[in-house]
């Protein structure tokens, strides 16, 4: 039985692999420091069996040398990040901590085990910054160019990878995946903050007028191509994981609105548009 560690795993998309994991049958450790964003109601229901938690933060070293010692995983999901570009642009240490430094820690330790641990990286295609052209999507040949904190130091770990893959033969990969919407996402993000204001009867947070066009993938589908590239992935590549399905914010938000109505969900005068 294959046995993997998932750092980060209480938090959205965490929370979601290991439920795809566990049902697999393999064995999960999760590990999480419980930051602000950890929920532990995202994982309640989990068949316990083949279920483990280890409160440790990725940057303790020596915690994470001795968990590998005892665990013997075969793969490694890092999920383990702070990403929320608003909070990276009001404060950035905790980003450069441990979107940084914390992968480093990792690699760090990955570096001397005896035992080849496979790790998949998480990343997000926020590292390219803003796609200019119309209809234009990045490709794994795009050029970096981070536009906040938060994408500089997911970028900034993409290339402590894949330099550590090149000198010392670690065997990593890294997904940069578009963006995420599901069960157990934290109310900050946009879908469940627009929800929650919907249903609250509060103004809905549309910046300028809501023309910045996202690519959205439902966050199964997300985890169900982390564990392809588990599998198939080549050591020290990069693979975007996308839909193919662009929506301006406002014609997201005007979709949240068309469902509500049809399922006789009540609209305050204070949602607006």
């Amino acid at each position: 039985m294959k046995r993997f560690i998932v750092t980060g795993g209480y938090g959205f998309i965490g929370s979601n692999l290991i439920r795809l994991l566990i049902k697999k049958k393999f064995k999960v450790l999760n590990i999480d420091n419980m930051s602000y964003s950890a929920q532990k109601y995202n994982l309640i229901g989990i068949n316990k069996k083949n279920y483990f938690f280890k409160k440790v933060d990725i940057n303790n070293k020596k915690e994470i040398l001795k968990i590998f010692r005892s665990f013997k995983p075969d793969g490694i999901f890092n999920l383990a990040a702070d990403t929320h570009v608003d909070r990276s642009i009001d404060s950035s240490y905790n980003f450069i901590k441990n979107n940084i430094l914390g992968v480093y820690n990792l690699l760090e330790a990955l570096k001397i085990q005896k035992k080849k641990i496979k790790l998949i990286h998480i990343s997000t295609d926020e590292v390219y910054g803003d796609i200019i052209k119309k209809n234009e999507r990045s490709n794994e040949k795009y050029q970096y160019k981070p536009s906040s904190p938060y994408s500089a130091s997911k970028a900034s770990a993409d290339h402590l990878v894949k330099s550590y893959v090149r000198t010392y033969k670690i065997p990593a990969v890294i997904s940069n995946c578009c963006n995420n919407y599901g069960p157990y996402q934290f109310p900050e993000k946009l879908i469940p903050k627009i929800i929650s204001n919907i249903l609250n009867n509060k103004p809905l947070p549309i910046y300028g007028k809501g023309i910045n066009s996202r690519e959205w993938i439902y966050v199964e589908d997300h985890c169900n191509a982390l564990f392809k590239i588990y599998q198939k992935g080549k050591i020290g590549e990069s693979y975007n994981v996308g839909s193919g399905k662009n929506l301006k914010n406002i014609d997201l938000i005007k979709k949240i609105l068309k469902i509500c109505k049809k399922n006789n969900i009540s609209i305050g005068n204070k949602v607006k548009i």
